[in-house]
């Protein structure tokens, strides 16, 4: 079966038999009536996903992986905060009339800064790091950049990237791990989506500094799950599970700037039915 099924059933119990209720509390989402959108959160749900053996998506029910990947290059690789850049219309409710979402996600990926080696943005730094000096405990990125923040239509919800590398047990193979640090994580709608835009991502930058995938761990601060979707996740979570995907990367690639969406498959992926999700805003 596949582990990432297992940590998402076992996450999902968790909160629904221990977390607290934000019911009757002054909430900033709503529905699309108008209706508060309220949560059963847990605070501090930490997963741990071993990319060397497996492939994070979930079975339980399809995973959106070309709209996830496209996502994924939009602010990364295009460093772009507007929408008419991305194939897919998760980010509309947020932009304005130009497709801008303000100051947010690919737009401070390509802000410049200055180090010691030279001017950079914080994507270029991570690879200058991860090739030059591996062993630095300072591969860090930050998207949630306080003096920016009234000028974000949606503050980052996924908003930082630590990278470690380790040594392979009785080798010289260099391993690429990585910790992503998430304020806020919408379980139904955005768990997975989360977890394997950045296990591509780790993906990615192993392949291009001649690195083998390693471990990503998953830290959430607010790990929710909204009213109306508990019933769904209640039935969700009943469903048989399937042996996780093979991912497929094009190991031709070796420039990040490279990769486009179609050189990234899920080979064999099995899944259950598709499931309707209303969207809190």
């Amino acid at each position: 079966m596949s582990l990432a099924d297992k940590i998402f059933i076992d996450m999902c119990n968790d909160i629904l038999e221990n977390g607290t209720s934000t019911e009757g509390e002054k909430v900033r989402p709503k529905w699309e009536d108008g209706s508060p959108a309220y949560t059963i959160k847990k605070f501090g749900v930490v997963n741990r996903y071993d990319l060397s053996k497996e492939f994070p998506a979930l079975t339980l029910r399809r995973l959106a992986f070309k709209s996830c990947i496209d996502e994924l290059l939009w602010i990364w690789q295009k460093k772009s905060n507007n929408i008419n850049e991305l194939n897919s219309h998760i980010w509309d409710s947020w932009a304005d009339e130009e497709g801008s979402i303000g100051k947010a996600y690919g737009y401070q990926m390509q802000v410049k800064h200055k180090y010691k080696e030279g001017e950079m943005d914080q994507v270029d730094r991570v690879i200058y790091d991860l090739k030059n000096n591996p062993y630095s405990r300072r591969i860090i990125t930050n998207l949630y950049v306080h003096q920016d923040l009234h000028e974000m239509n949606l503050y980052p919800c996924a908003y930082s990237m630590t990278f470690n590398v380790t040594k392979e047990k009785d080798s010289e193979q260099l391993v690429l791990n990585a910790i992503l640090n998430q304020r806020s994580n919408d379980i139904l709608a955005a768990n997975n989506w989360n977890v394997c835009q950045y296990a591509v991502l780790v993906h990615m930058l192993a392949q291009v500094c001649g690195y083998k995938v390693g471990e990503l761990v998953h830290v959430i601060a607010d790990a929710h799950i909204y009213d109306r979707h508990i019933p769904i996740i209640q039935e969700l979570i009943k469903r048989p599970i399937y042996e996780a995907p093979e991912f497929y990367i094009n190991p031709e690639i070796k420039d990040f700037y490279q990769f486009k969406v179609e050189d990234f498959e899920l080979r064999n992926y099995k899944y259950g039915p598709k499931v309707e999700i209303p969207v809190a805003i």
